[in-house]
């Protein structure tokens, strides 16, 4: 195996695990840091870490004409995407979010279906997406009259907001490839986003509701080291070296840790609701992923 594939597995299997694990740091940070302060403090130190340790390797700062595509790439994916899932999580359990997030495959295989104009609906294609929106309704259970509440609402489309960005962000890094080494892109859009983030909670005053608290601060640190340098660095090095549609499987393992986790030390509701909802949109993403296979191997059939 060459070693550039070898350390892009190891990359994936890093973001499968880390990845479950920083939907509980996200639920505790926010309730002592505002979402936007949080989210843009834990990127620029991160991508200050991160650039300050890739020069001291050698590895060269991005031309103009790749920053535009960075600035884009980190925007989607870090200041909107991860942005709405702090933003989310301020209303709604991290279980939930980590849930609602597993539909990634589903909205990354379409986006990457129309950017590469090899969109061709077969069966199992159309089952998976089906089976996916029986899961994301089970989700909620017997508890639809939440989506009535204000800020559970909120919460939710949030998430669902963070999906869409994140997808789109991936596919666009897919397909845009640029002359820098992957390492450097993802710390520059840390930086990107980072700076977008602080400045957006500034204006939106959150400066006045700062309360650092060892809590707080545990989790901001947890997330600079665990999630952003080790698995953001490395999903940009997986989507780099490996199939995207194989490197979107992560979403299988995240909420199965982040549920466990959140039911653990939160308390978070677990539930058969949300244990059937699990298994029907891994079973859906699992479906699409070997439709979106056969269709790039060539011996796809026309769904009718």
């Amino acid at each position: 195996m060459p070693e550039n594939k070898f350390k892009g597995y190891a990359a994936w299997i890093s973001v499968c695990i880390v990845w479950g694990t920083t939907y509980l740091a996200i639920r505790i940070g926010v309730a002592h840091i505002p979402p936007m302060l949080f989210a843009g403090m834990r990127w620029i130190v991160a991508g200050i870490i991160f650039v300050s340790v890739l020069r001291l390797s050698n590895k060269k700062f991005p031309k103009f004409s790749d920053l535009k595509h960075i600035a884009v790439m980190g925007l989607l994916m870090l200041g909107f995407g991860n942005g709405l899932v702090v933003t989310g999580e301020q209303y709604i359990s991290s279980g939930l979010a980590a849930l609602l997030i597993t539909t990634v495959p589903f909205w990354i295989v379409g986006f990457d279906s129309i950017a590469s104009k090899k969109s061709v609906l077969n069966k199992y294609i159309a089952l998976g997406l089906l089976l996916g929106l029986l899961g994301v309704t089970a989700i909620f259970g017997d508890n639809w009259r939440d989506l009535l509440n204000r800020d559970y609402f909120i919460g939710v489309l949030s998430i669902l907001g963070a999906v869409v960005a994140w997808s789109l962000g991936s596919v666009y890094s897919k397909h845009k490839k640029i002359s820098i080494h992957p390492l450097m892109s993802a710390a520059v859009q840390m930086l990107v986003a980072g700076f977008a983030q602080a400045l957006h909670g500034i204006l939106l005053g959150e400066l006045s509701q700062v309360k650092f608290s060892q809590e707080g601060i545990l989790s901001l640190s947890y997330l600079i080291i665990f999630g952003s340098i080790l698995g953001y660095g490395s999903y940009i090095y997986a989507i780099e070296h490996l199939p995207l549609s194989l490197v979107s499987t992560y979403a299988y393992i995240n909420p199965i840790i982040a549920v466990f986790l959140g039911w653990l030390v939160l308390d978070e509701k677990l539930n058969l609701y949300m244990i059937l909802a699990a298994i029907l949109i891994i079973a859906g993403i699992m479906l699409v992923k070997k439709g979106s296979e056969i269709n790039i191997s060539g011996k796809t059939k026309h769904f009718k």
